[in-house]
């Protein structure tokens, strides 16, 4: 007999909604060069992260951030004060719960992983705008049970709409 699904028309309905919205201070050069010298610890990050005049000559033309900077690692600028540094949620029903839709009733989560692309580099002076929306339900038969696979979608761009980074998170429940 196969099993019954977890997946509700409600929850269904959720698939393409926005999660969460963020915008970030206009990021600085000072933010990109403590970022870099983290990264690179112990070693000198390079120039283009930190010399103007290195990173003038270099393809990029300018400063830009590592790839893995994050401009919301602190605070974000909208919603107004907003900490990011959240404790994760216990809750494995959580990602409904935020719509106000009841969950699947699943007692376990865990990460899936996730996968990032990027696009254009962030330099100072931009803002980045990240949109979280829940990309999609699957489910697979496991060893203990039915498993309800979730995706996340999270598309950063900056204010001239260029993607700087898409990435898909799964959270995996049972």
């Amino acid at each position: 007999m196969p099993a019954q699904s977890h997946i509700t028309d409600e929850m269904q309905e959720l698939v393409g909604r926005e999660m969460r919205r963020w915008v970030s201070f206009p990021v600085s050069s000072s933010d990109i060069r403590r970022w870099a010298v983290a990264v690179y610890y112990p070693e000198s990050p390079p120039g283009r992260f930190w010399d103007a005049e290195v990173a003038a000559v270099s393809r990029y033309g300018g400063i830009v951030a590592p790839e893995d900077f994050n401009p919301f690692a602190w605070m974000v600028a909208e919603p107004k004060g907003q900490s990011t540094m959240a404790a994760a949620a216990s809750n494995p029903d959580a990602i409904e719960n935020g719509f106000q839709v009841a969950g699947p009733g699943l007692k376990h989560a865990l990460n899936g992983g996730i996968h990032i692309s990027y696009g254009v580099p962030m330099r100072p002076g931009d803002v980045i705008t990240s949109v979280t929306v829940l990309a999609g339900y699957r489910e697979r038969l496991g060893s203990l049970g039915l498993m309800l696979f979730t995706s996340i979608e999270t598309v950063w761009t900056n204010q001239s709409g260029e993607i700087v980074k898409t990435g898909v998170s799964t959270v995996i429940r049972y």
